[in-house]
């Protein structure tokens, strides 16, 4: 089964905090809709941008794109 990962982008000096910050409620998430997939993270692109992502299955991508509206979205190579 493909798996996505879905990205949401945060930028400015506090960039890498928020995207911290924003794993916690997408984990939070993962726990009261008991998802098949269980692969959060964050991530410093540089000092001024940051990304926190979800990876998902195909089927439960778009209730999920929908319910939490990503930025944007890649196939997830592990």
């Amino acid at each position: 089964m493909r798996k996505l990962k879905l990205i949401w982008d945060f930028r400015g000096p506090d960039a890498l905090k928020i995207a911290e910050h924003h794993e916690k409620h997408l984990k939070e998430f993962i726990v009261i809709k008991k998802t098949n997939l269980q692969i959060t993270g964050f991530e410093q692109l540089n000092t001024q941008h940051s990304i926190a992502f979800m990876v998902v299955t195909d089927d439960e991508m778009k209730p999920i794109r929908d319910a939490l509206k990503p930025h944007r979205g890649q196939l997830y190579n592990e």
